[in-house]
């Protein structure tokens, strides 16, 4: 609960806190008639009637009723200091309602920093603690790790370019569904085509799955071929979508 939400039920004054605050700042109940013990009471009262204790609402409710009490000890014991002039009963209103905004400043930058730290939780820097060994060591008495000559041939292999990697005994593979696309692309754009001029420069191994995927073709009724004589260029037709038996 806020504390604004708190019920107060005094001799001069029966209502809300928020409430008890305007009319103090407006004057319409004096603080010397005001017994601000019963105010701590009844929110004691409260809070062991709730079973509940929200540190935030609880320092909100302490920073008001001090506030109170500083104005209200101004007002009883009305005293001039050695170079300090009295304050006056309007500026000390005008003291308190500025505490009051201020306090409400701060309160709502926390709350912001909360929800920063909240949202960056994932991403705070951890760091390891230095090493017993290395801590209050003196530069003068550090010693060096590596040989600089050591160093020196590790920072030139490190800069020196690598061979080229031989790939060549990696076989290519070729997937049947892709040589399927290549063909039905290329009868796409014309009724019919050379085998030997669309896949002559290809190596043994793309030209034996495309030869796969062209039978796959024949048996759908995709494609067919002509061939006048063995060993003989192959020309291949798009078929009539008829499937072959």
């Amino acid at each position: 609960m806020a504390v604004a939400d708190l019920d107060l039920d005094l001799d001069v004054f029966a209502g809300p806190f928020d409430l008890l605050l305007a009319v103090v700042l407006r004057e319409e109940v004096s603080l010397l008639e005001l017994q601000l013990g019963e105010v701590v009471v009844a929110y004691v009262d409260h809070l062991e009637e709730s079973g509940e204790l929200d540190l935030e609402v609880a320092t909100e409710f302490l920073v008001l009723i001090a506030s109170l009490l500083e104005l209200k000890s101004r007002l009883m014991l009305p005293r001039e200091e050695e170079g300090i002039e009295a304050m006056k009963p309007e500026e000390a209103v005008e003291e308190l309602l500025a505490r009051m905004l201020e306090y409400r400043r701060y309160r709502e930058a926390s709350g912001v920093l909360v929800e920063r730290f909240e949202a960056e939780r994932p991403y705070l820097y951890r760091s390891a603690p230095l090493p017993a060994n290395l801590r209050r060591v003196a530069v003068d008495a550090a010693v060096a790790v590596y040989d600089p000559q050591r160093l020196g041939t590790a920072i030139g292999d490190l800069l020196r370019e690598p061979e080229e990697v031989d790939v060549s005994h990696i076989r290519p593979t070729v997937s049947l569904q892709r040589r399927l696309r290549v063909l039905r692309d290329a009868l796409e754009r014309r009724p019919s085509f050379d085998f030997d001029e669309e896949f002559g420069k290809e190596d043994r191994l793309t030209q034996a799955v495309t030869i796969f995927a062209l039978l796959d073709l024949y048996s759908k009724g995709e494609v067919t071929w002509e061939q006048k004589e063995n060993f003989g260029p192959i020309r291949v037709l798009r078929g009539t979508g008829v499937a072959a038996a």
